[in-house]
């Protein structure tokens, strides 16, 4: 970002450069910087304001992820299947259907030999049958790579998408986590998790008690994994014991992506 209009020379403060917020509500400042940083921010309305409007846009964002998949237009949908009629057609050349309402010819000369009646229908239902099957399946796998496009799955169960990451972006071990301290205290967004009971059984399943209320629960990116992060209170002043759990946690499976103790020692 290349905001130079406010905040430029001297101390950070009021008026705020977009850039420094920005890079704050990102938690890409160091530990030291952002813990300095935060009490200003959150006693600035104005600051406050810019920071909001970055929720914002970045609810929106992770919202695209779970809209509707728009319709297959109708100029594709009737390509498909003229395609898929043109292939049942090639796999049976000259097999002319016969009509149920049409009575069968006799043989002689010129004209074709008998046809058993209930025969030919049966051949034709067949026919039919194989390429609805066709058609069925074509439009599934369609369905498919149209709604789901490019999605993994998770750890355990291959039927399930992962769900994308959202939230602050933090280090695979947790660094920068420190810096989203002061503005996750008081949150509760259980983020993928959804609600409180499947984050319970993620801190039970690693060893924390459930009943220990955390004092913020927050959405975060973890390299680039979708996590919820809780922070506890350790008994000493200004110190936190921040956890991170992956989206597929649950009973027997903490799937702790980091667990950091920050703040004064």
């Amino acid at each position: 970002m290349t905001d130079e209009s406010r905040g430029i020379g001297g101390t950070i403060g009021p008026p705020w450069s977009v850039d420094v917020l920005a890079d704050l509500h990102a938690g890409v400042l160091d530990d030291v910087r952002a813990a300095e940083l935060w009490p200003l921010v959150n006693a600035d309305p104005e600051a406050r304001a810019i920071l909001e409007a970055l929720d914002a846009t970045q609810a929106d964002l992770a919202s695209l992820a779970a809209a509707p998949a728009p319709p297959m237009p109708a100029e594709f949908a009737a390509r498909l299947e003229a395609a898929l009629a043109a292939e049942a057609a090639a796999a049976f050349p000259g097999k002319a259907q016969s009509s149920p309402h049409t009575a069968p010819e006799q043989a002689g000369p010129g004209n074709a030999p008998v046809v058993d009646l209930a025969a030919a229908r049966r051949r034709r239902n067949k026919r039919l049958g194989w390429a609805a099957g066709v058609l069925t399946a074509a439009a599934a796998a369609i369905a498919v790579t149209v709604a789901i496009p490019n999605t993994s799955s998770q750890t355990g169960n291959p039927n399930v998408a992962a769900p994308p990451p959202s939230g602050p972006s933090v280090g695979s071990d947790g660094s920068g986590a420190q810096a989203l301290v002061g503005k996750a205290v008081g949150v509760r967004d259980f983020g993928p998790l959804q609600n409180e009971d499947r984050l319970d059984a993620c801190v039970a399943a690693a060893g924390l008690d459930p009943k220990v209320r955390p004092e913020g629960i927050r959405p975060v990116n973890v390299g680039g994994k979708a996590g919820v992060m809780i922070i506890l209170t350790t008994g000493k002043l200004a110190q936190f014991r921040l956890v991170a759990f992956g989206a597929d946690c649950g009973p027997g499976n903490p799937a702790v992506l980091f667990d950091k103790v920050v703040g004064e020692k």
